[in-house]
């Protein structure tokens, strides 16, 4: 019996696409101890308020919250721990180069099952300035009227 190929997200880090325009993404597997993994196969994730950095050429998600496991007594580990990202070399390094450049990060986009493994969505971020989100908000808001005035006619 074939394996599914399916992605299935656990959780999204929806602040992030307020607060910053995302350049580019990347997929990066992480490092996680038995007991974190039950945890995220319960949807025990948080991926609000967090980013990477790149440590002697390793690249770790930091602020990323992994509820303490139910069952997992003196297993358990702290759950806001720096976590490993799992990349090779080159990806690393071409990351941390456009991430040194003025104004950008890292950003943890999203958590999902890849078959059986845990992956990251990575995302290079520019931050967003309060104008371009005011023009973000109000460009959401004239689709949502332009959405509604289209519905109304349709249903005449």
């Amino acid at each position: 019996m074939a394996a599914k190929n399916e992605n299935r997200q656990i959780a999204a880090n929806r602040k992030a696409f307020h607060d910053y325009f995302v350049e580019e993404r990347c997929e990066a597997g992480i490092e996680l101890v038995g007991t974190e993994v039950k945890s995220v196969r319960q949807g025990n994730v948080s991926l609000k308020d967090s980013f990477c950095t790149v440590t002697n050429g390793e690249l770790i998600v930091r602020g990323m919250h992994i509820s303490r496991y139910a069952q997992g007594n003196i297993f358990n580990v702290d759950p806001v721990r720096p976590r490993r990202l799992l990349m090779h070399r080159r990806e690393i390094n071409r990351m941390a180069a456009k991430a040194s450049q003025d104004g950008c990060a890292i950003i943890p986009l999203s958590v999902y099952f890849s078959g059986p493994r845990v992956k990251l969505e990575l995302g290079i971020c520019k931050g967003k300035k309060l104008h371009d989100k005011r023009d973000a908000a109000a460009e959401r808001s004239a689709k949502r009227e332009i959405d509604k005035a289209m519905k109304e006619k349709n249903n005449r």
